[in-house]
């Protein structure tokens, strides 16, 4: 079953993903081509899901985190939370900004 693509308030942080991503950051201009692309992509990934079963991560967020991983130039998905960790962001934070 495929997962919804939607933001969720964060539990333990008062401050938005929009609040945290600075209005000139590249981040920006590039949520809009990515949400373009995606949704051209809805009718692809809703073939490949069954509709039983327990709701997965959405592929929309498996492929934005890749994309956030490609741009900070990081090898692996561990090294990419560390580094998220380490400047006080998260990687939800992120994604849901670019959601």
């Amino acid at each position: 079953m495929r997962g919804k693509d939607e933001q969720q308030l964060d539990v333990f942080s008062y401050v938005s993903p929009e609040q945290r991503v600075p209005q000139d950051h590249p981040l920006r201009s590039l949520r809009a081509m990515t949400d373009e692309a995606l949704s051209e992509l809805q009718p692809r990934f809703n073939r490949l899901y069954a509709e039983t079963g327990r709701p997965s991560i959405a592929p929309e967020k498996l492929l934005r985190a890749l994309l956030l991983q490609a741009l900070y130039s990081v090898r692996s998905e561990r090294l990419l939370m560390e580094q998220l960790a380490v400047r006080g962001e998260s990687l939800d934070s992120l994604v849901k900004f670019l959601a």
